[in-house]
């Protein structure tokens, strides 16, 4: 008797935000296994935290990714507030949307246009594409550009903001600094609408996940930078209690640990888990577009986050738009601070999903313990799970052919920016073994 097996192996990822490898073998057409692994540099920064004063938790933890730094400020100033019992109010807190806005904008037009897009096109890189779509990359490229102008009026410079501290700010925007961003930003409100339309036409795998999906949701207004963790099957907690519901595991294949909710398993963060969790909280404007791309209200086709991504720059847009109509210069920059011992928790939704920070902080005002939870590491179940979907589903598919569609679906993800060619280096051994 013959046995076909089908082996595909990964052993290295160079990423931004780490590495990783897949390991995937089918025999006789059955999936017999599948991992994914990431290897997640940014961990170590957990512990170059500790002894250091809770005022350089913005400025280090920015540095974990060069793509989303906002996320990763906005979490820690939450946290180290939230420990001192404050709260950033009124214009301080809405400059903190508003940089945000500038992150979402910029990040996802990044993965949209030049990471995945050429994955639906057909192309090898964006390089490529441009040769025949030339005016796509030049719209992205101008609306990545217009979220990098309100990411370096708001936080003082492109990449890696220098402007952002624990209690507000170390300068505020004056009105005529942020209404000069306007005219770029109308012109990126039109642009957003037909980013949405283009990515809609794209050919989608008809595939669906049962995904339990996790986010912040905000009474009030689509959730970016504040909110409740919910998920569509039950839980809504306080971001103070998200260790009560959530774990990290260490698995023997990887040095990244692993997230899960408790007693249940996987669950997704990021864009779809967003949308579908607060749908309600979209402007009507945003809601329309969805609908009549045909998204409804709830998206469970991972491969349609593209089309989810572009739903969220167009909100973003909007919102910017009405944060800078309603901005009021403040008299202070910054709260004043009551540094004491204590506990606290943030969390914000970085454009790949909720990101989680947990400090304690000394009477001095050292940090003593600090616990970061990317999204990265929340949705490597959701991943290795959405691999094996499609792998099922495409068994048939020759070698270059799978190679693509299950690079397609990783980068569904957009788990690190750091190549705009190949998600994977692939190898395939093909065997056959008489038994």
């Amino acid at each position: 008797m013959t046995s076909n097996t089908r082996r595909i192996d990964v052993d290295y990822l160079a990423r931004v935000e780490g590495e990783g490898r897949m390991h995937v073998s089918v025999v006789d057409g059955v999936i017999e296994d599948v991992e994914f692994s990431i290897f997640e540099p940014p961990r170590f920064f957990e512990a170059f935290l500790e002894g250091r004063p809770f005022s350089d938790a913005p400025d280090i933890t920015a540095r974990i990714c060069g793509i989303c730094p906002v996320a990763y400020q906005s979490s820690s100033t939450q946290a180290m507030e939230d420990a001192f019992g404050q709260k950033v109010r009124g214009p301080l807190r809405d400059l903190r949307r508003l940089l945000y806005c500038g992150e979402w904008i910029q990040s996802h037009v990044l993965h949209m246009f030049l990471l995945h897009a050429p994955d639906f096109l057909g192309y090898e890189s964006a390089v490529h594409m441009a040769a025949d779509h030339r005016d796509i990359v030049e719209l992205g490229l101008r609306l990545k550009k217009a979220g990098n102008a309100i990411v370096t009026v708001v936080g003082g410079r492109e990449i890696h903001p220098v402007n952002v501290k624990v209690g507000g700010w170390y300068r505020t925007p004056s009105k005529k600094e942020l209404e000069a961003l306007v005219p770029e930003l109308e012109w990126s409100l039109q642009a957003a609408k037909d980013t949405v339309r283009l990515v809609a036409g794209f050919d989608f795998p008809k595939i669906e996940q049962d995904f339990e999906f996790v986010a912040l949701s905000h009474p009030e207004e689509y959730a970016i930078e504040l909110g409740r963790i919910k998920s569509n099957k039950g839980i809504d907690i306080d971001v103070s209690e998200y260790n009560d519901y959530f774990e990290e595991h260490h698995v023997a294949r990887s040095n990244a640990l692993h997230s899960i909710i408790k007693e249940r398993g996987a669950y997704l963060a990021g864009p779809l888990a967003r949308y579908s969790i607060n749908f309600e909280k979209l402007t009507p404007m945003v809601r329309d577009l969805a609908l009549e791309v045909g998204l409804g209200p709830t998206c469970n086709n991972p491969f349609k986050s593209i089309v989810v991504r572009g739903i969220e720059v167009l909100y973003a847009v909007e919102e910017a738009l009405r944060l800078i109509d309603a901005y009021e210069q403040p008299a202070a920059p910054s709260i004043d601070l009551d540094v004491k011992a204590g506990e606290g928790h943030g969390a914000s939704e970085a454009p790949r999903g909720l990101l989680y920070h947990r400090y304690v902080v000394g009477g001095d005002g050292r940090i003593l313990k600090a616990q970061i939870v990317p999204p990265t590491a929340q949705n490597q179940l959701s991943i290795e799970n959405d691999l094996r979907t499609v792998l099922q589903d495409s068994l048939d598919l020759p070698d270059d052919k799978l190679s693509w569609v299950l690079e397609q679906s990783i980068r569904n993800y957009d788990p690190c920016i750091s190549c705009a060619t190949h998600f994977l280096d692939l190898t395939v051994e093909r065997t056959s073994r008489m038994g």
